[in-house]
């Protein structure tokens, strides 16, 4: 049984943590081009300022180009060579 805390299957929970909104916003850009996600939350970084952003992507719904990378990265990790 997972957890509250934990993901559905082929899902990952990723949290951004940048200076800025902006910045944290186009790394959650670049992720939305490779996996399916869902909404993202905002919320102040801690006392020292910056930008804590969270969001869910679906690793299962991977565009083409992070479909081809996971393989890849399964291989090399299955055969020992991972780099």
């Amino acid at each position: 049984m997972q957890s509250a805390d934990t993901p559905r299957d082929g899902h990952a929970e990723v949290r951004i943590i940048a200076e800025t909104p902006e910045v944290a916003r186009r790394v959650a850009e670049a992720l939305r081009h490779c996996f399916a996600a869902a909404e993202q939350r905002s919320y102040p970084a801690g006392d020292q300022g910056g930008t804590r952003l969270e969001l869910t992507v679906d690793t299962a719904r991977a565009s083409e180009l992070a479909r081809s990378w996971l393989e890849a990265s399964r291989s090399s990790a299955n055969d020992g060579s991972g780099e």
